[in-house]
């Protein structure tokens, strides 16, 4: 049976503002294909944008060992990144935005031309480059309990829920991508820790990958766009009442308190 990109992108908007998951979103039995799960993503993308919202990035996702285990996806997800979704460091993020999040670091980077095609290599990513910078994603799928098969996630943008950008922006001759530690923090308590070459060996070459997997679709990464290469380590799932952080060995960190606004 052929997939209703309409139908479907209607319901994952449905869920998303209503806080109310999903139980099934693609029927695998109707053999989805990863085109079809990316045409519903654009979908939502399309019609958020008519009602005025912006893209304002890119992600890719699910690149580390540590994520696919996590999740049981075994290959990594993509998707755009919208403007509604970007929030502040160090204010307080509302728990009851979100449907089941969970919280990663990620370096993410701001490049200065555009990018893509089949052939990108690392050294496109990194003459495209303008600067990067510590960057905490909240994922939250809107399929009940993270019951989610690669299509699903596809489908529901890379499961993104929130970005929070840091301060503290490098060029990449200022860092080290091949082997920076990081880490994530609830309060002072260290819940996850990971290395930038747990994504794909290093983040320039995660983005590479990703140009050269979506140019199937016709898109490529924008200059004066963020673009999130994918966690370095397992996602932690959020509790309210902490200050969460996220922080880069040398670097950097970026945080915000998860809770309730009043």
């Amino acid at each position: 049976m052929a997939i209703d990109i309409g139908e479907t992108a209607e319901r994952l908007i449905a869920a998303q503002d209503a806080r109310s998951p999903i139980d099934q979103l693609l029927d695998e039995a109707d053999h989805p294909t990863k085109a079809d799960a990316f045409r519903v993503a654009q979908e939502v993308v399309r019609r958020r944008v008519a009602a005025g919202d912006a893209v304002a990035g890119f992600k890719l996702g699910n690149i580390a060992k540590a994520m696919q285990t996590k999740f049981g996806v075994d290959e990594p997800d993509y998707g755009y990144l919208l403007a509604s979704q970007f929030r502040p460091e160090n204010l307080t993020i509302d728990e009851k935005e979100f449907i089941e999040p969970f919280v990663e670091v990620e370096p993410a980077f701001v490049l200065k031309k555009n990018v893509g095609g089949a052939h990108v290599t690392a050294v496109d990513i990194i003459a495209a480059t303008d600067f990067v910078v510590p960057a905490l994603e909240i994922i939250d799928s809107r399929v009940r309990d993270w019951n989610i098969s690669i299509y699903d996630t596809l489908a529901d943008g890379g499961s993104c829920g929130a970005v929070v950008v840091g301060g503290s922006p490098r060029k990449l001759s200022e860092v080290d991508l091949a082997d920076t530690p990081g880490e994530v923090r609830f309060d002072d308590v260290v819940k996850a820790t990971g290395n930038t070459n747990a994504a794909y060996g290093n983040p320039i070459g995660a983005l590479a990958w990703l140009c050269r997997r979506v140019s199937e679709y016709d898109v490529g990464l924008q200059a004066d766009q963020l673009i999130l290469p994918g966690s370095i380590l397992a996602a932690e799932k959020l509790v309210p009442g902490h200050r969460i952080t996220g922080s880069f060995a040398g670097w950097g960190e970026v945080s915000f308190d998860y809770g309730s606004v009043k």
